[in-house]
């Protein structure tokens, strides 16, 4: 099963809109990350279900960043995409008859439920601009050895 990486997506998305490219199109976006815009634009649609983002149409048109970097974690973002699934594992039948199942079944269930309400609140302590301070920190460490230009090859 393919990896869901639609967050990681939308933080670079989000991140860009806040430090380089004002209300960037659905097209700049999919040229950004190598997508089609109906993609952008399905991606896009949950963080404007949250107040994330919102779209303007017109000629100077594009999606707007409604809220700072410092006041957006990756948890808002998560439950923004629907908060899917974190793990690809988990237990078998709904309504297994066999107990060893049920026993196999409760204990997995179990862990992944704790495992996912830790990776939450983890999500609930890092902020975007935690993330953007990271990316300006690689940057000024590399930007000696690499010019400007192979940064960021999309911008």
């Amino acid at each position: 099963m393919p990896r869901d990486n639609r967050i990681s997506r939308l933080l670079h998305v989000l991140i860009h809109m806040d430090r380089h490219v004002e209300r960037p199109t659905s097209e700049q976006i999919s040229k950004m990350l190598g997508t089609n815009p109906v993609v952008v634009r399905r991606m896009m649609s949950g963080l404007r279900s949250a107040g994330i983002v919102s779209a303007e149409r017109g000629q100077n048109g594009g999606w707007v960043l409604n809220r700072s970097l410092s006041r957006l974690t990756l948890l808002d973002v998560y439950e923004a995409l629907g908060a899917p699934s974190l793990f690809n594992v988990g237990p078998g039948r709904e309504k297994a008859e066999c107990y060893v199942e049920q026993a196999v079944d409760q204990r997995v269930k179990a862990t992944l439920e704790r495992a996912e309400a830790h990776i939450r609140q983890q999500f609930s302590e890092i902020t975007v601009e935690d993330i953007a301070r990271d990316f300006e920190s690689r940057m000024a460490s590399e930007a000696p050895a690499r010019p400007a230009s192979f940064r960021c090859s999309h911008r």
